[in-house]
């Protein structure tokens, strides 16, 4: 089985940041992409930012530029820094993984969700 955790989500004024962090673990699988989403009440999940296994990132117009994905040495992990933090920006936060095992892509794989509240 494949579990992401996702954790460092939290109530935050405007202009801070805070920094989410996702571990990807499973016996025997990989993980390629990497990516963050968010969904806030009312509104569709709505992509954020992806790093790939090389280190390529790509960003949503919304968060470019205060925003920046990273992965850890163990490709396993994904963090996401959040600068400059709005109200537009509260959101459950999702992490999501391209999960392949050997030669085959298994799909996507998400997690649970972290709760980011902006608000003074």
């Amino acid at each position: 089985q494949v579990q992401l955790v996702e954790s460092g989500g939290g109530l935050v004024q405007p202009g801070e940041s805070l920094r989410l962090s996702c571990e990807a673990s499973g016996s025997g699988f990989s993980f390629n992409d990497m990516a963050w989403y968010r969904q806030a009440p009312g509104k569709q999940r709505e992509f954020v930012a992806r790093i790939t296994s090389g280190g390529s990132t790509l960003y949503a117009d919304s968060v470019k530029g205060r925003f920046t994905i990273s992965r850890g040495n163990a490709k396993n992990m994904v963090y996401l820094q959040m600068n400059s933090l709005s109200p537009e920006d509260t959101a459950v936060y999702y992490c999501n993984a391209d999960v392949y095992t050997g030669l085959t892509r298994l799909g996507g794989a998400w997690g649970q969700g972290t709760q980011v509240t902006v608000s003074s």
